[in-house]
């Protein structure tokens, strides 16, 4: 077996745009107007971690893996070279973003030519790598490891060599577990393992005793599943209305052994392969796309949400950035929120009020979201203005509005008379909606009553909670005056003060909304939750962070759309479990940003209420029993220290209504990252399944202080699939953390 194969992992051996970042190449690196310098960047032979020279004395390369790079973007893309690098040589730039708060690497080539060949190359590598099935990804990341521990790369591992290679994924034996290990595979006993040897160990090493057994029980054809076999395995163990031909469909997608498939067999690698890919995966595959009835009004959806988009980092003194609208829309937030204050030279800007926040000019911010709302889901996108500025600003604002946005932005109700009810997502697709102060009542287009001049609202209620806690004193809520050109372009989400659910029953035409932040939403929920979710049945609710979380920390959503508030606005850019559930949540129905609330948070007659549970269309007793039953290849917690071995436990969690709430969690085991077994079973009561999320937490024991991170997972309880599933394993951001997983068996059964 040979260390250096990795490109006939990926599949691309020989091929010419791996062998062009093999070979590398000089480009200049651009941090400011002054500094721009050559470096030579290049792709390390293990075709998974790029790296350049640093000029630095005694610093060692820098490098980054491909598993980092959220997007390569051709052109002056990015904020540095926008503001760094002139017009003209627009065609020889391009940048590397990366996942989460890492800079973005700016970058200039020679030609135009030499622009095009970087980019491509490095999106093919990236592709390839992300479409590597799981097994490939395991590999691969256990070869890199070997590689690794092949200290002067003789492509043959000593004892010595082997020990550091299982401290490297995250396992620690004892002397004589490494030594018998070893001993068994030197067949050659030249003290050393290489070629054959080498993948014996591997073999040895990544064997799943409990997919042994699993796949035994079941294989009942002369050692193999036969398509009989599988249709039992799919039947009674995983509890799905398949067929025959879903049997032969699997075994003709995941099979890997030509002569098994001729026979209608399934190997156990085969089977392996089935449980790591989408259909063996506790997502349901069908939940992947879009499935929901996307013709209902808006205000009937959940509706992905951000708060102070602007912000990369707190509250207080962080940078503000176009980027950070780009990472929200591409996570498909379909409700960014925009900061406006008067700029210099006549031009609004973005920032965080009364705080050393940085500026981002209003434009360019319209231009970023012009370019990005719509990559990762075609539903409509609200810009929520909190406006500031001058009307002379204002002018400007509507106008920049008007000309980036062009016909997607809606400037007037949908159809030829006045609306009764919001438009639904599909029929607002590829659209925009500004959410702001409106001078007058909307039926005013329809009856020639249209105001001609500026006027005067109330400010709205965020910026006023804002300046309070800027302030020593309270401050009256002042009045500010609108520019009449961005009043007509705020349709369907006029903001208006929210007094009583009365008041507004008897006095609120269905597109005036409210803003609520957290501790007077939360104070609703719990004193007035029926008639909140009735509130929330026809007209739109936002929710936002208290003005005291100047950490970016984030309120629990879930108590919020418990009630069927829509807008649930959070700080995007804090990793943070809050975050997790908002992932969690979004993460079916095609992971477009709007999910279709329950049936009873929808019909009018509904007396739903998430604090005390009565009989209704919501109480659907279910009882879910969870088994975890192991990992694989978690990743090391703390990276620098190389004896560092992680003691991994499990926790599982409900997140819903208040009864369904709980929490359950593993022994930890001892120094094995690896491939760390629990057989722990757990069972929890569910009352209300539609609105409740699972999260499977994994972390690294320590007696002495808090448990260390190590990934989690979390979505719908109604998207889980029953039986043996993995589970896919992300870190903080909520990126997958490709090589690691964990095996669970699962059952959500009716309560008798």
């Amino acid at each position: 077996m040979d260390l250096n194969g990795t490109s006939s992992k990926l599949g691309l051996e020989g091929d010419s745009d791996l062998q062009f970042l093999l070979l590398g190449g000089k480009l200049v690196k651009v941090r400011s107007k002054s500094w721009k310098h050559g470096r030579y960047f290049k792709l390390e032979e293990d075709c998974q971690t790029f790296s350049h020279e640093s000029k630095k004395a005694f610093k060692q390369n820098h490098t980054f893996s491909i598993d980092d790079i959220e997007s390569v973007r051709k052109g002056r893309h990015s904020e540095g070279l926008k503001k760094y690098t002139d017009a003209s040589v627009e065609d020889l730039c391009f940048s590397i973003i990366f996942k989460g708060r890492k800079k973005n690497l700016d970058l200039m080539a020679e030609s135009p030519e030499d622009v095009n060949k970087w980019v491509s190359s490095l999106e093919k590598i990236i592709n390839n790598m992300h479409n590597l099935s799981n097994q490939k990804k395991s590999e691969h990341w256990i070869f890199s490891c070997i590689r690794k521990a092949d200290k002067n790369g003789d492509n043959m591992m000593t004892l010595k060599e082997v020990k550091h290679f299982l401290r490297q994924i995250n396992v620690e034996v004892d002397d004589s577990y490494a030594a018998d290990l070893f001993k068994k595979c030197d067949t050659s006993n030249s003290d050393t393992l290489e070629g054959e040897e080498i993948k014996h160990f591997y073999e040895m090493l990544t064997r799943r005793e409990e997919i042994d057994v699993i796949y035994g029980k079941y294989a009942q054809t002369e050692g193999q599943m036969s398509d009989r076999d599988l249709l039992n395995f799919l039947l009674n163990e995983q509890r799905e209305q398949a067929t025959a031909e879903d049997a032969h469909r699997l075994i003709e997608k995941y099979e890997v052994d030509k002569t098994a498939k001729q026979n209608n067999c399934m190997t156990k690698d085969g089977f392996l392969m089935y449980l790591q890919q989408d259909d063996g995966c506790i997502l349901n595959p069908a939940h992947r796309s879009v499935y929901q009835d996307m013709n209902q009004p808006l205000n009937h959806y959940y509706i992905s949400s951000s708060h102070n988009t602007y912000l990369m980092a707190d509250q207080l003194k962080g940078p503000s950035s176009t980027e950070a609208y780009i990472k929200a829309l591409m996570k498909s937030c379909r409700c960014v929120e925009l900061d406006c204050w008067d700029g210099p030279n006549g031009e609004p800007v973005i920032y965080h009020g009364h705080t050393l926040t940085s500026k981002v000019l209003f434009k360019d911010v319209i231009k970023a979201i012009k370019d990005y709302a719509f990559k990762t889901s075609q539903y409509p996108v609200i810009l929520s203005l909190e406006n500031h500025c001058t009307v002379e600003q204002q002018k400007l604002m509507a106008r920049h509005l008007v000309f980036f946005l062009g016909d997607a932005l809606v400037k007037k109700p949908l159809g030829d008379t006045m609306p009764t009810n919001f438009p639904s997502p599909e029929a607002l697709k590829g659209k925009f909606l500004i959410k702001g102060k409106r001078l007058n009542k909307l039926d005013s287009i329809f009856t020639n009553n249209n105001v001609i001049e500026d006027g005067t609202v109330s400010e709205e209620d965020e910026a006023a909670e804002c300046k309070e806690n800027s302030q020593k004193e309270k401050p009256k809520k002042s009045n500010i005056k609108l520019d009449k050109e961005l009043s007509d372009i705020v349709i369907y989400c006029k903001s208006v003060h929210f007094n009583s659910f009365e008041h507004a029953r008897e006095n609120q035409a269905f597109y005036e909304m409210s803003s609520f932040k957290e501790s007077k939403a939360f104070n609703l929920a719990e004193t007035s939750a029926t008639a909140f979710m009735h509130h929330n049945m026809d007209k739109l609710s936002r929710i936002y962070p208290a003005g005291s979380r100047t950490d970016s920390s984030n309120y629990n959503p879930v108590p919020m759309w418990n009630v069927g508030c829509q807008i649930v606005a959070l700080n995007f850019q804090t990793n943070s479990k809050e975050m997790h559930l908002n992932q969690g949540r979004f993460l079916m129905n095609g992971f477009c940003g709007y999910i279709l609330k329950p049936e009873f948070q929808r019909n009018l007659s509904s007396q739903f209420n998430p604090n005390t549970l009565t009989e209704g269309s919501w109480l659907k007793k279910k009882i879910f029993h969870v088994m975890v039953i192991s990992a694989q290849q978690l990743p090391k917690i703390n990276k620098e220290k190389q004896k560092s071995i992680v003691d991994p436990l499990v926790k599982v969690e409900i997140h819903g209504v208040q009864a369904d709430n709980a929490s359950k969690e593993t022994h930890h085991i001892e120094n094995n990252g690896f491939n760390p077994m629990w057989n722990k079973k757990f069972q929890f009561d569910i009352s209300v399944p539609e609105l409740a999320l699972v999260r499977f937490l994994l972390e690294d024991h320590d007696t002495a202080s808090q448990n260390d991170f190590i990934g989690q997972y979390c979505l719908p309880l109604t998207s889980v699939q029953n039986g043996y599933r993995h589970v896919p394993v992300l870190n903080k951001r909520g990126d997958n953390i490709s090589s690691a997983s964990l095996f669970v068996h699962l059952m959500l059964l009716d309560a008798p």
